[in-house]
């Protein structure tokens, strides 16, 4: 999620918006001061103009439309007679490594050729069970592979294992002693059934993306039915969004790219990627319900990567690396989301955009343990670019088996993103420019069942003025691998602080970056849009259920409540509270992996304002559930 505030605007200090890579959630602080502040608590609270708002004329729903050709894909995709790629859709969620299988296709009637085979696989691969999945890292090691091994053939897979975790499967063909290693590739062979594969030739690899993704998306009673309250002063919206009653829009993308790699010499390969997104929406979201298309660079970098594996199995790596691509940390607490989506680029909910605009990158990984240092200037949307420039250092290890652990230092570099305070220092602008975080991590799971506990802290700080802010977090869990549809149930509080009225030190914890999905720090598929990670304590129950290997079900019950009364830098509508009961949420999310490159979500949500919500002296009218349904087909070519 981008933070930024928008420059002064000839109407006294300009106000702040908010901007998450999933949703839009606050904008200028351009309410009337009869309606929203009262006298008595506006000082330190820029004042500014009426609200204004336009509306044009609804555009004609595609829903129909869109559920036919949904059902048209999911046809030809069932039907035997289709042919796709081998490309997991896994590939770029960054999720954790549960396990790593290698399986040889054509074993060697020598059971040591096996085993040699086998370790040579593992000693390049230069990914362990507990890493975060990264395909470029695994195919540069399996290509090393390759080279060192009597191997004619490798094939990586990746298929959902526990808790959101991956399980990787190398199937291995062998190659007769008497044979060369073979070539392969649609420009090699003139073959179309090579595809993805356009040139694997001496450990040379020039592989081709492709993916596509149609959704469609209904709310009843959005904003809680009261749009005009929760959207005043929203710069991006246009016409009319969303609100009152049922509405419903559809949206998509089509994501291509080329990403290859070379050897430098028997250790060091370069590697790089360059790729695009067109995406569209049409009918009536959460912002708007003008149609629109657009089409933007992606992935765009190059890198370096080495290292070496001693005859006791010590694994070296290093890992250089710059330009337009994706980051997250641990399981985005603070960072996952560097960049936006919606406003003109449309896709506002299938958040097909990852990469940052820049991100400069340095790894060391030793076995187990990784260092990193980087450099982050997210890719934020035009209208609400804070300018925010990120560096930092992260530390992650694995001391015993089962135990993750992990800790960051960063920086903010230079941000125009304000804070607000009603008793803000006298003479100082306050703001995430010279923010400090200092965080830690835990993560225990002593095995695929059984109890897992996981913990994060961390603190904020800042340069120019008294600034002390918390986020903390505590899960405990437990899977029951062995029992029917393999249940796995957790609980988990997480607190970010608020600012207290009272003091002069600003309290209020800003999200940076944080994000994910909604089993990571999405809190709330609808209340998210509400209410973000800040001035938040949250209460998730959560549970999992598998009916079949390829089928998930993750129900979730949430319980809102805020840390201050006093929520300035949030919802507008909401900048002061009448309580503390923010509201209580319950949504249900299914997954049908269907192949390696089919997979279908869908989620119900249902989401209830509270006393603090309902209360607010911005907040006027009846407020209503805000129910919601999604699914979309996700397809790699």
């Amino acid at each position: 999620m981008g933070l930024v505030v928008c420059r002064d605007l000839g109407l006294g200090l300009a106000c702040q918006k908010t901007v998450s890579k999933t949703h839009i959630l606050c904008w200028y602080l351009r309410p009337k001061p009869s309606t929203l502040l009262s006298p008595e608590r506006l000082d330190g609270v820029a004042r500014s103009g009426e609200r204004i708002t336009t509306c044009k004329k609804e555009l004609p729903m595609v829903i129909s439309r869109v559920f036919g050709l949904v059902a048209g894909v999911l046809f030809f995709l069932a039907s035997p007679s289709s042919v796709l790629g081998q490309i997991s859709l896994l590939d770029e969620v960054g999720a954790q490594i549960e396990r790593i299988d290698v399986v040889l296709t054509n074993p060697s009637p020598d059971p040591a050729v096996n085993a040699r085979v086998t370790d040579v696989v593992r000693r390049n691969l230069r990914l362990f069970p507990s890493d975060r999945f990264s395909r470029n890292t695994a195919e540069i090691g399996l290509a090393q592979a390759r080279r060192a091994g009597p191997i004619d053939e490798t094939t990586l897979s990746v298929a959902p294992g526990s808790g959101g975790a991956l399980v990787l499967t190398v199937e291995v063909k062998l190659r007769a002693a008497s044979t060369n290693a073979s070539e392969r590739g649609a420009l090699i062979t003139g073959n179309a059934t090579d595809l993805p594969v356009l040139f694997d030739r001496g450990g040379t690899l020039l592989t081709t993306k492709l993916e596509a993704l149609p959704m469609i998306y209904s709310n009843a009673n959005a904003w809680y039915g009261r749009p005009q309250e929760f959207l005043a002063g929203n710069p991006l919206v246009a016409g009319k969004p969303a609100g009152r009653h049922t509405t419903g829009w559809a949206e998509g993308f089509l994501h291509a790219g080329v990403y290859g790699m070379t050897p430098l010499s028997d250790a060091t390969f370069a590697y790089g990627g360059l790729s695009g997104i067109l995406s569209a929406s049409s009918g009536r979201e959460l912002f708007t319900d003008e149609t629109r298309k657009h089409f933007g660079a992606e992935d765009a970098y190059v890198g370096l990567v080495g290292g070496q594996t001693s005859e006791q199995g010590q694994r070296l790596v290093w890992n250089v690396s710059m330009g337009r691509k994706r980051f997250a940390i641990g399981d985005g607490f603070l960072i996952a989301n560097t960049a936006s989506n919606g406003s003109t680029r449309g896709a506002l909910q299938s958040n097909p955009r990852w990469a940052a605009d820049m991100l400069v990158l340095g790894q060391v990984r030793y076995n187990k343990s990784l260092v990193e240092a980087f450099y982050i200037d997210p890719d934020e949307l035009p209208v609400v670019d804070s300018k925010t420039k990120i560096a930092g250092l992260n530390v992650e290890t694995s001391p015993v088996p089962g135990l993750d652990v992990g800790a960051t230092y960063l920086k903010v570099l230079d941000s125009s993103f304000g804070y607000f305070a009603t008793k803000p220092p006298p003479g100082t602008s306050m703001g995430r420019d010279g923010l400090s975080v200092f965080d830690a991590r835990a993560r225990w799971q002593p095995g695929h069942s059984g109890v897992h506990v996981a913990a994060e802290a961390a603190l904020q700080r800042n340069d120019r003025f008294a600034m002390r802010a918390t986020g903390v977090s505590a899960e405990l869990g437990y899977k029951f691998s062995e029992a029917t549809w393999r249940p796995e149930v957790s609980y988990r509080i997480a607190k970010f602080s608020g600012d207290d009225g009272s003091t002069e030190r600003f309290e209020r914890w800003d999200p940076l970056l944080s994000g994910g999905n909604g089993e990571q720090w999405v809190q709330g598929i609808n209340h998210f849009k509400i209410f973000q990670n800040s001035n938040l304590v949250a209460h998730r129950l959560q549970f999992r259920l598998r009916p079949s290997p390829r089928f998930e079900l993750v129900p979730q019950i949430w319980v809102f409540q805020a840390d201050s009364t006093t929520n300035l830098g949030g919802n507008p509508a909401l900048s002061f509270l009448g309580g503390k009961r923010l509201g209580h949420e319950a949504n249900i999310t299914g997954k049908w992996f269907i192949s390696k490159s089919v997979f279908v979500q869908g989620h119900l949500a249902a989401t209830f304002p509270g006393s603090g919500v309902r209360n607010a002296p911005g907040v006027s009218g009846n407020l209503h559930p805000w129910l919601s349904a999604m699914v979309f087909v996700r397809v790699a070519f």
